[in-house]
């Protein structure tokens, strides 16, 4: 088990701020396509197929890295590999304005995707400064660093008007560039990074690290964020573009109200960390699979004409959400969402405190997927079906499976003898925190 975190509470708020803000910055990139790809769709004159593979591209590189930067992160620190990551990623938004072609556009898309990255690197990072009974409030609110998809969404479309798509890539690009910079000269090294180079002792084998991604248990997590995370990702990219066509919004008023889902998806994860150390991660699940499960079966019912055959002749009536209910119901899905994506990412430095960056990167990674499968997915059911709710019906199809399998396991998901112990009186934090010490 790691060593007692000794660290002071101004170096764990250091620490969480930096790499909140960062992961907030690297966020708002990674989401970049949410709105210049509508200007790009316009100019190269994509297909919905098309656009919702450009849209998803950067998301495809975000999740494939993660498993990596978070293995270089238990290994090397967080200061180190986060700062570069993000000026990497900040060349690459930048050479995203040299594309001319589509094909040009998917391979600077790619490198725009390594912003992506930055989350399971915070993960490892933050979760080092923090005792077992802080940890999920700590990476919840670490995670509400989503909300920089909402700042891209509030922000771009209007620096778009003004100045072109390249005038967003370039404030993007300048911002995360500074931003990572500046991480690298304020972050501190973590405490358990700081010991090992005291004492000398040897970082984990990379062997060592990903032994537990044979568990099963992993990959149930990462069917879990599959949903929680990948779907959200899905949607803040998709909803400008569906908002535009269903509704008839321009780009300005599209995209801030695709960014009250983003914002409800972002901003309670904090609160979903202090729920999941309070109640329980499991019963978090519960409220995020069930009602999700409820407001996506109202947002992928169509727009539908009927008429019954009555006494007196036809009655004939329709159905349709009109845009405020709909904003309404997103922000909803959104609000739970959130609050699963925390109560995953709480079991992960209880269950396997050692392999939070390897644990994490995959859980992470699935998830990414998500995000980059799921648009394309969206944009291929609507050119087949030509139905816009068809993109909901099939999340509907995706939270039934996860809360059906959620229920069948309603044991405690095959946890070491130490988490067990955890969860058996996680109402306590106290007896947490005690438990976790004694069995170090």
């Amino acid at each position: 088990m790691p060593t007692e975190i000794m660290a002071s509470q101004a170096d764990q708020t250091r620490a969480l701020s930096l790499s909140t803000i960062a992961f907030t910055a690297c966020f708002a990139v990674w989401t970049i396509f949410s709105i210049i790809g509508v200007a790009i769709k316009s100019e190269l004159g994509l297909n919905d197929t098309q656009f919702g593979l450009l849209v998803a591209t950067p998301i495809l590189t975000g999740s494939i890295t993660r498993i990596f930067l978070g293995v270089w992160t238990e290994k090397y620190g967080g200061r180190l590999v986060f700062s570069g990551q993000m000026i990497l990623t900040a060349l690459a938004t930048w050479a995203l304005t040299l594309a001319d072609s589509y094909i040009m556009y998917l391979i600077a898309a790619l490198g725009v995707g390594l912003a992506g990255g930055s989350f399971i690197i915070g993960v490892a990072y933050v979760s080092r400064w923090y005792e077992a009974g802080r940890q999920g409030t700590a990476l919840g609110i670490f995670g509400a660093g989503n909300v920089g998809a909402a700042v891209t969404k509030f922000v771009a479309p209007f620096v778009m008007v003004a100045y072109g798509w390249h005038g967003v890539a370039y404030v993007w690009a300048a911002g995360l560039f500074i931003i990572g910079v500046l991480f690298f000269l304020l972050a501190k090294d973590d405490p358990e990074l700081v010991e090992r180079r005291r004492t000398g002792a040897k970082a984990p084998s990379l062997a060592e690290q990903l032994a537990p991604l044979r568990n099963l248990q992993v990959w149930r997590f990462s069917f879990y964020y599959f949903f929680v995370f990948g779907a959200f990702v899905a949607l803040a990219l998709w909803m400008p573009h569906y908002l535009i066509d269903v509704y008839g919004l321009d780009v300005r008023f599209a995209g801030m109200a695709a960014a009250s889902f983003s914002l409800a998806a972002s901003l309670f994860r904090a609160y979903g960390g202090h729920l999941s150390d309070k109640f329980g991660a499991r019963s978090v699940m519960y409220w995020t699979f069930g009602f999700s499960l409820l407001f996506l079966f109202m947002l992928s019912y169509p727009p539908t004409e009927y008429i019954i055959k009555g006494k007196d002749g036809p009655i004939a009536f329709s159905t349709q959400m009109d845009l405020w209910p709909f904003i309404v119901t997103l922000f909803a899905l959104g609000f739970f969402m959130s609050l699963g994506k925390a109560a995953i990412f709480k079991h992960i430095p209880v269950y396997y405190p050692r392999h939070v960056g390897a644990v994490g990167g995959l859980v992470g990674m699935i998830g990414g997927l998500g995000g980059f499968v799921l648009p394309i997915i969206f944009g291929a059911l609507l050119d087949l079906t030509g139905i816009y709710t068809s993109c909901f019906a099939l999340l509907f199809v995706l939270v039934a499976i996860a809360l059906a399998g959620c229920i069948c396991r309603s044991g405690l998901w095959s946890a070491p003898p130490m988490a067990k112990r955890l969860i058996a009186c996680r109402a306590c934090q106290r007896c947490r925190i005690s438990i976790f010490r004694a069995k170090r």
